[in-house]
């Protein structure tokens, strides 16, 4: 029988975003502390198989074309670097909201080249892998470790992994799609200029709970504004979050539109879920750990 691999691709949530300017090629610039939950996606490989990639799960309707996922362009950068390489048949379990601000597309993406590297004997650490990831997309490389880490540049300059305390979080997309591009032309930064917005907060591995905590409470997400003008319904989830008992941070993650909010414990969080869930059904919620 072929043998079947397993990886996990968890939500990438940036807990701040600060962008910096645009440099003259277009690009923006960022300083982000980036975290990942412990659930998300699901992709399995099976070795030997032709390249493919089958999608499944509440919501793969909204994944697009198959041959355009980010999990087959991944394969395909791999399979560039590393010629003799041996590929396979992907399945992917699509939990995760699509356009929604938490690096779905791009965590797929990270977790196929770990399944690859595993499947042909690869470092995770190989200049290679490294290479078909920032090939992939801008946050695939901070999505193949998928640890907590500070981002820098327009996505390609990683910090250390950082030893971060365990936050409880609590996960919400309205189901309204936000492409980042429409949130960069709303921000309307010209090529060149710098934003002035503030610095970033310092942080440390081994910071406690609450010492983190008072650090994030310094920063921001600078694309929230804009978003929130494309997409008023994240003032809305904003508003609840912020003012769920227990909750000790409301903040859009990425571009949006999915917000995440802090909780001081996992029955306030659950709480919370209940209460939201109730007024929204429609809603994508979910209770989780972020470090």
């Amino acid at each position: 029988m072929p043998l079947a691999l397993f990886e996990r691709a968890p939500a990438k949530i940036n807990l701040t975003l600060h962008i910096l300017g645009r440099r003259a090629d277009g690009w923006h610039e960022l300083e982000s502390l980036v975290v990942f939950s412990r659930t998300g996606d699901q992709l399995a490989l099976i070795e030997g198989e032709n390249l493919s990639l089958a999608i499944e799960g509440p919501t793969a309707p909204a994944a697009g074309e198959v041959a355009d996922n980010l999990v087959l362009r991944a394969a395909r950068h791999f399979a560039e670097a590393i010629p003799d390489a041996r590929l396979g048949a992907f399945h992917l379990i699509k939990r995760l909201p699509v356009a929604a601000g938490i690096g779905g597309g791009s965590s797929d993406a990270a977790a196929a080249l770990r399944l690859l590297a595993r499947a042909n004997g690869v470092a995770l650490d190989d200049a290679r892998l490294k290479a078909a990831a920032r090939k992939t997309g801008a946050d695939v490389p901070v999505c193949l470790a998928a640890r907590g880490r500070m981002m820098r540049g327009f996505g390609d300059e990683l910090g250390p992994v950082l030893k971060l305390p365990p936050l409880v979080a609590l996960i919400v997309n309205p189901n309204e799609p936000l492409e980042t591009r429409r949130v960069f032309e709303r921000m309307d930064i010209a090529p060149g200029a710098r934003t002035d917005f503030g610095g970033h907060p310092k942080l440390a591995s081994g910071m406690g709970p609450e010492e983190l905590l008072a650090a994030l409470a310094k920063g921001r997400n600078d694309m929230e504004p804009a978003a929130c003008r494309l997409a008023p319904i994240i003032g809305d989830v904003l508003s609840i979050l912020g003012s769920a008992p227990g909750a000790k941070l409301a903040r859009m993650s990425g571009s949006g539109a999915t917000c995440f909010a802090l909780f001081k414990d996992c029955r306030s969080a659950a709480r919370a879920r209940k209460a939201i869930l109730r007024a929204h059904p429609h809603w994508w919620v979910k209770s989780c750990v972020l470090n």
